[in-house]
Formats: C-alpha cells, sequence, structure tokens
C-alpha cells in the first residue's frame, strides 16, 4: 500500500503551487512538504527586530505601518509608493513601483507579515516589492475562537525569493486537512515509554500549533523519529553487509616472524585495535572497519599487521592512497618497516600512473598471479584492466580523500568480498560517528608512540599587534638557521582563486574574519623572496592549480631537503612526512576550520625535532572565527578539537558525500546536541532489528527505511 506521504505535491495542490514549492525548494511529496518544518514561532502581538537585519537577506518579519508615501518618479512615468514599518526601535521602508492601490491595504497602523530580500537604498534598509499578509485589527477578543486563533504561534518557514513563508503555510494547510492517517514508524512499546506523541498528531502540532508547549511536544517527537528511522537504516545496512560470506584470515607465520622482529614496541591502542581486526578477519562475514588516530599514532602499522595476515593465507591486500608522493611513501615505509627478508617474500609493488608501460605491466602482472601479496597505489588501483589473484583486504588511507564509488570499484575487485579498513586522521566526536558511520565499526588510536615531542602552538593576533607580523618571518629564519625547513600556508592562490580544498568558513565582519582578500601563494612567496630576513633561501611554492607531476616534484624536493621554505596552500594537508619541517606558519589561520588547522599542523614535528606551529590570524577577539584559532591553540587532543569543530560550524549532509557545510540532510536532528537522543534511539532500533531483522512485523518502520534513504544516500551507507 502506498503511503500518502509518497504522493504528488502536483495531485494534492495543483499543477502551479506544486512546481513553485518544487523550484524554489525543492519538495516533490507530500513526505517532503511536512518535513519543511518551521524555523522558530512569531505571535501576533510582537515585532520583529528591524535594526538587527542582514542586507540581502530574505526575511520574514513582523511589523507595524507607521507611514505611507506616495510621489511621483523624477526620470519616467510612473509612481512611487513607500510605507515605513516599525518594531519601536528600526525602521524599515517597503517600496513599490507604479502600485499606488497598495494604500488600500497598508495603512498606518496595520500590523502585518512582511516578506523580502533585504535591501539597500541612501543608506536605509529596505524591501522592494515585498509580499504581506496583514492581521484583521478589527477582532473580537471576547470570541474564544478569535483569541485563539490572535494568541497561536505563527510558523515561520524557510522560505525563498520566490516561495514565502504564508505560502508554504497555506500550502501545508490544504494538504494536512486532506491527509489521510498516517502510520508510525516508531513501535507503540517505545512511544509509550518515552511518552512521545503520535507521527500524525505531531505533523499537525508542528505546524499548526495552538500553544508553544504543543510544537515543543511535536518537536521532540519528531527529533526522536528522525534518530530511530536514520540508526534503524545504517543498523539495517551493517547487518546485510554481515550476511555475505568473505573469506576468514589469520595470522601466520609471516605476521608472527614480523612481530618477533618489531624494532619498537606497540603502544597499548595499537596493540588492542589490531586484535579487534584479526578478530573481525577471523570470521566469515567481511570486516567493515574505521580506524580514527592522530596524524603520526601508527594506522598504517596497524594497517600492515593486518596485511600480513591477509598475505598468511595465500590472499592479497591493496593499499589505496590520495597522491602519487603518498602512495610511493608508504611503499617506501613498508619496505623498511618489514626488513629486506619479509618484503623479498610479501613483494609489495607500487602501481601508480606515472610508472612507464614496462613498470606499469609488470605490477599488474604481480597482482593478477598472486605474486605480490600488498600492492600500493593511487586511483590507478581502480582501472578496469587490474584484477588480483586473490584481494582479500582493502586499505584506505585517508578516507574523506575518496568518494564511495572509488572505494567500492576497488572492493568489487575481490571474488569474494574483502575485509575493509578505512584509516582517518580526522578525529570524528562519537555523536558524529554513530551518524555518519553507523554501520561501520570504529577503533581508535588516541595513544601516541612514545618520544613524540608534542608541537607548540602560538596565536599571532595581527588585530591587536599588527608589528608581530615581522617577528613571524624572523622566528622563520631562526628555525632554518637551525638546519630546519618550514611549511607556510595560506588559503588562497592569488589574489583571485582560493584553493578548492579549503574549508574557508564566513570571514564576514558578522563572523569576525579577517578583513581584506585572503593571504595567497602567489603575493606570499614573492614577498617572502624579497624579505632580507630569508635572503638566500630557496623558497618554492605548491598549489592546487598546478599539475600532478609539478605537485609531487615539489613535495618530494622539500622532503629530500632542497626547498627551505614551501608556501602552499591546503595541498599539503595529507602529504609526505618531513621529518626535518619543524615549523609551519598559517596565515589567514581563522580563514580554515578547527579539524583542518589541526591537520595541517599535523605536517611538522614528526621527526625528534620540535614542532612549533603559528597561527596568524586578523580575526577580533570575542568572535566565531577567533575562538576556532584558539581552540587550536589551546590543545593537541584531536578528538576535543573535533566536538569543538562540530559546535562551531555548519554539520552537513551527514548522509551524502559531502560531510560538512551546506544543507544537511537531517531535518532536527543536530548530532553536536543530541548524543545522547541518538545512542538511545540506536538502542531501541539495534532491539528492534534483531527481533525482526526484515521488518515485517514493523511496516511503518520498513517503509520510513526506504523513503528515507533515496537512492543517493542508499548507495552511500551501502558502499562505506
Amino acid at each position: 500500500m502506498t503511503s500518502p506521504l509518497d504522493d504528488k505535491l502536483s495531485n494534492a495542490l495543483g499543477g502551479r503551487t506544486a512546481s513553485a514549492l518544487q523550484k524554489g525548494l525543492g519538495l516533490v511529496t507530500v513526505g517532503d512538504l511536512l518535513s519543511h518544518y518551521p524555523r522558530r514561532y512569531a505571535k501576533r502581538g510582537e515585532l520583529t527586530a528591524l535594526d538587527e537585519l542582514e542586507l540581502d537577506s530574505n526575511v520574514t518579519l513582523i511589523a507595524e505601518v507607521l507611514q505611507v508615501t506616495e510621489r511621483s518618479m523624477k526620470a519616467k512615468r510612473g509612481s512611487i509608493f513607500e510605507a515605513r514599518i516599525t518594531d519601536g526601535r528600526g525602521i524599515l521602508t517597503l517600496t513599490f513601483f507604479n502600485q499606488p492601490w497598495r494604500s488600500n491595504d497598508l495603512k498606518p497602523g496595520v500590523r502585518g507579515v512582511f516578506a523580502g530580500k533585504v535591501g539597500d537604498y541612501k543608506g536605509l534598509r529596505q524591501l522592494a516589492h515585498p509580499d504581506y499578509q496583514l492581521f484583521d485589527e478589527a477582532v473580537d477578543l471576547a470570541d474564544p475562537a478569535t483569541k485563539k486563533w490572535v494568541e497561536s504561534p505563527i510558523p515561520i518557514y524557510p522560505a525563498t525569493s520566490t516561495v514565502a513563508s504564508w505560502q508554504i503555510a497555506k500550502s501545508i494547510e490544504v494538504v494536512l486537512d486532506t491527509l489521510p492517517p498516517l502510520e508510525d514508524p516508531v513501535p507503540p512499546s517505545v512511544r509509550s515509554e518515552r511518552k512521545l506523541l503520535t507521527y500524525a498528531r505531531a505533523v499537525e502540532l508542528i505546524h499548526r500549533p495552538a500553544k508553544d508547549a504543543d510544537w515543543g511536544a511535536a518537536r521532540k517527537a519528531l527529533r526522536f523519529q528522525e534518530a530511530f528511522v536514520l540508526q534503524s537504516a545504517l543498523l539495517q545496512q551493517r547487518a546485510l553487509l554481515r550476511a555475505t560470506a568473505a573469506t576468514p584470515r589469520v595470522p601466520g607465520k609471516l605476521a608472527a616472524e614480523f612481530e618477533a622482529e618489531m624494532p619498537f614496541t606497540l603502544t597499548g591502542d595499537q596493540r588492542l585495535v589490531g586484535d579487534e581486526i584479526f578478530m573481525d578477519m577471523a570470521r566469515s562475514a567481511p570486516m567493515n572497519r574505521l580506524i580514527q588516530g592522530e596524524v603520526g599514532s601508527g594506522k598504517t602499522l596497524v594497517a600492515l599487521r593486518a596485511m600480513l595476515a591477509v598475505a598468511d593465507s595465500g590472499g592479497q591486500s591493496a593499499l589505496l592512497a590520495p597522491t602519487e608522493v603518498l602512495a610511493s611513501q608508504h611503499l617506501r615505509s613498508i619496505v623498511r618497516t618489514l626488513g629486506p627478508n619479509l618484503s623479498a617474500r610479501v613483494r609489495p609493488t607500487l602501481l601508480t600512473g606515472q610508472l612507464s608501460t614496462a613498470e606499469r605491466k609488470k605490477a599488474l602482472l604481480a597482482a593478477v598471479s598472486g605474486s605480490s601479496g600488498i600492492v600500493i597505489g593511487t586511483h590507478a588501483l581502480l582501472s578496469d584492466n587490474l584484477e588480483f589473484f586473490d584481494l582479500g583486504l582493502v586499505v584506505v588511507d585517508e578516507q574523506h580523500r575518496f568518494g564511495v564509488e572509488q572505494r567500492e570499484t576497488l572492493r568489487q575487485k575481490g571474488k569474494q568480498p574483502p575485509h575493509v579498513v578505512v584509516l582517518t586522521a580526522t578525529p570524528i566526536p562519537r555523536t558524529v560517528a554513530m551518524t555518519v558511520f553507523g554501520d561501520l565499526d570504529i577503533s581508535t588510536i588516541a595513544e601516541l608512540p612514545s618520544g613524540r615531542i608534542p608541537i607548540q602552538s602560538f596565536v599571532v593576533p595581527l588585530a591587536e599587534h599588527p608589528g608581530w607580523v615581522s617577528r613571524v618571518w624572523e622566528r622563520t629564519a631562526e628555525e632554518l638557521a637551525a638546519g630546519h625547513q618550514v611549511f607556510v600556508v595560506c588559503p588562497a592562490i592569488d589574489p583571485t582563486v582560493t584553493e578548492p580544498d579549503s574549508e574557508d568558513p564566513s570571514t564576514s565582519p558578522e563572523a569576525g574574519g579577517g578583513a581584506g582578500s585572503a593571504a595567497n601563494v602567489t603575493e606570499i612567496t614573492a614577498s617572502l623572496k624579497a624579505n632580507p630576513v630569508l635572503a638566500g633561501r630557496r623558497i618554492a611554492s605548491l598549489h592546487g592549480r598546478m599539475s600532478g607531476e609539478a605537485k609531487d616534484a615539489v613535495m618530494v624536493a622539500f622532503a629530500a631537503g632542497e626547498i627551505d621554505v614551501l608556501v602552499a596552500t591546503t595541498v599539503i594537508e595529507v602529504g609526505v612526512d618531513v621529518p626535518n619541517a619543524s615549523a609551519m606558519v598559517i596565515l589567514d589561520a581563522d580563514r580554515f576550520g578547527v579539524s583542518q588547522l589541526h591537520q595541517l599542523r599535523g605536517r611538522v614535528g614528526r621527526g625528534s625535532v620540535a614542532g612549533i606551529c603559528l597561527l596568524v590570524t586578523r580575526a577580533e577577539i570575542d568572535t566565531i572565527s577567533r575562538e576556532r584559532v584558539d581552540a587550536v591553540a589551546s590543545t593537541l587532543d584531536g578528538f576535543e578539537l573535533a566536538q569543538k569543530d562540530l559546535e562551531l560550524r555548519q554539520e552537513g549532509d551527514v548522509l551524502g558525500s559531502v560531510q560538512s557545510g551546506g544543507r544537511s540532510s537531517l531535518r532536527l536532528l543536530r548530532v553536536a546536541k543530541d548524543g545522547d537522543l541518538i545512542l538511545d534511539a540506536r538502542e531501541l532500533a539495534a532491539g528492534v532489528l534483531e527481533v525482526d531483522p526484515t521488518l515485517k512485523d514493523h511496516p511503518a518502520l520498513a517503509e520510513a527505511l526506504a523513503r528515507r534513504l533515496d537512492e543517493s544516500e542508499a548507495a552511500f551507507l551501502s558502499k562505506n
């Protein structure tokens, strides 16, 4: 039976209205419209703070008409009708061209809801040709029905310049008046225990509340339902994956020899996570595990132990790296860590786009014949002509650099589903992990190897101390004089191009961002070459507009010590180890996100040399931008920073491939605030699925899962 939520809006509202809602807001079905929840609620007696409106923003506000005027246009025929509206503090002008009949509606003392785009005319805020809906002032407050209408909250919806808030409200009214009963995806026992409204009642009250308590109770029920449906989807996907058969892989002779010959001792976390992986791979269901840990925490070492366990069973491992330089580094590091004896038996092989035809053929043969137990490469691993003899393990390094399709392409190269390990150096808060990666098992390596010297981080606040910038370059010269190398990071390539990889949070004055244009590689490189403090130093540039070959050449030269100062964009966020790089200067640090600053900082202090990071910012004290920078300087704990980052910025589309910024596919649920709710919903969903894995006895929940996961989101979940 088809749910009424799946009905097309064109059937419920008519073609013209449905077309406007689809074009303006992307709403296609009845379910889409009903889940377009109000962003706030207003009262007919209250006024909006007009003096706080931002230019170019689409606003919906309640105000009172103060004064109206009509005058003729000077340059051409016609008239201008203006109405000044007020909230008692600020004044806003409504402007209409050649519409004198507006005087019939807009009269001094009239109140209503006004919507439009905030513009500026001669320094005054105005709305040109706004939409409005006036309140009936001639109401009898003694009438209970009228009194209830006056006191009921007005839902204010996210709107556009083409679809006003009250137009959305009217459409929802029409749909609600004809809506058949809605089935509830949350089981009655769960709903009753948590004192939640039914789904149908919650939908009614969030859109048509009689009092504030109504929409509060509705949001509570709908937020829980969203968490419950989402976690059910993730857990069901996890169960489906585990229902497929994989070849068990158990550590044997190679793994034991490696353990015996290791010149260092594993940390407690490395040992624990390694044991979790071994237990997973010993099963006949495919492992699907995310390993998160700081830069330098030993994630690759843990993955290498798993690769040896696979090699012990005659299988092969594929390690997918985001860049050619990083793939080559992985090869050298693995060969060095294994030693000559084990390397000769496992035969690690490199496959990248830069190989010669002969080298490529040799690498392809090693993979298809099974003579190579570990194949390391970039996107070349995804090519159609690459085949494996027995692919048992896929390791993806820096998972955020790859699309889910690429990971799935590599996984499909196994004759049976291979085990999968995904590595990330970007710490993920627990609630995000449950929401985004809820179908993966998650391991954390928080403990750093002994002997690592902590990086010192300092904020260079140019808003308070503009002269300190010269000290930054003096400090750079001191590191160079000690025989070390320095990174300088800029958010832009040149005065007109921001690096695409830069998170570039808002830098508007309201957000407290740095004033003026962003520091850029082109100008900073020229400036440093001309700076007498750095005279004679070898200074080079690196950015995303360079070819892959040119970027790799620069990074290899820097790693070899042939470059003293590397001025770069965020392309160095995932890069080679340069143990001799001791300092990082991040210019306009407020233009980066918290996690990105932490990732960049991890590029230095990787050897025996102490690392220093200078976070240069023009952001003012007590702004969000400055708070981001101060947070990074205050701690080296990536997990603490990841939680702070989540609180300071948009959560993004947590079910889609873009996991930061932009419009979230979550409606009411907020992973930064609703951690306990998400965990509670997950436990309850797990209980339902354990008893009824196919949801045969929970058809409403099964239907909600099908609706919640559109094709792209379902594909995303199945490929993680």
